[in-house]
């Protein structure tokens, strides 16, 4: 990225036609709108997304996100479409594509991933501020703080002690009291921000191929939906008004606001 104009970026919205947890959740519907079309709705209210696509092999997916203001300009070919294809391949897939039809470099890439839908698009332009003005980053990504400490109560099965319970953590050994151990922050999956030239080099692990820094975000939004249960609760948690979205104006809760960072 330059000071010589705004970064280009690319938000990238993964969607495969299969799911074993819940099937067709992508399309399923949540508070008016189809699951995927509220990561599109969310590229398009952050300015600093020059432009949106949709990476699936399923041509029925394909015609919901064009019906709901989406593009989704081809469909990704069957060999990065199985259950075990990693996100590697299928971002640099997409950027090469937009590219190649633009004959125009990008200079990052926002992955979204539509099972995340409680997004806000003030964080999203924040996590492009901080990209463009750090140039020793390869990526921002969305972490927030867990609800509990693993460190203070992850355990494990030891089999050394006939199966009885050992801490998971060393760290956690002689902590009798929460408040002392070190704050917790988790990988939510609520976005991913990654320079161009890192997506175009990145071999398989981008934590461990590249240097990141987290942008927190309130553990509400911190949603990856993968069965019923999780579906059914994020459609509560926005119900009450604990997640707010600035697309959805929903009956009986608070304005929505994107100024939740």
């Amino acid at each position: 990225m330059t000071d010589q104009h705004p970064p280009r970026v690319l938000a990238v919205i993964p969607a495969r036609g299969g799911s074993k947890g819940l099937p067709g959740k992508n399309i399923r519907p949540m508070w008016g709108l189809p699951l995927i079309a509220h990561s599109v709705r969310a590229a398009a209210l952050t300015p600093e997304v020059t432009r949106c696509v949709v990476t699936t092999d399923s041509a029925e997916i394909a015609d919901v996100v064009r019906t709901h203001g989406g593009e989704a300009p081809f469909l990704r070919p069957a060999e990065l479409a199985a259950d075990d294809t990693p996100m590697a391949p299928v971002v640099r897939h997409a950027l090469e594509w937009v590219e190649r039809e633009e004959d125009v470099a990008y200079d990052a890439v926002l992955l979204l991933d539509p099972t995340s839908p409680a997004r806000v698009p003030a964080q999203l332009a924040q996590a492009v501020r901080r990209l463009t003005t750090n140039p020793d980053l390869d990526g921002v990504i969305s972490v927030s703080e867990p609800t509990f400490n693993p460190v203070w109560v992850g355990v494990r099965p030891d089999a050394g002690r006939g199966g009885a319970l050992s801490r998971f953590f060393d760290s956690g050994t002689g902590v009798t009291r929460r408040q002392d151990v070190d704050r917790f922050l988790r990988i939510n999956g609520n976005f991913y921000l990654w320079r161009s030239d890192f997506v175009r080099r990145l071999q398989a692990s981008w934590f461990d191929e590249g240097t990141h820094e987290g942008l927190e975000i309130p553990e509400a939004q911190a949603f990856s939906i993968d069965d019923e249960y999780e579906f059914r609760l994020i459609e509560a948690l926005i119900g009450a008004g604990l997640i707010t979205l600035p697309w959805l104006d929903v009956p009986g809760t608070a304005t929505a606001t994107e100024d939740r960072s």
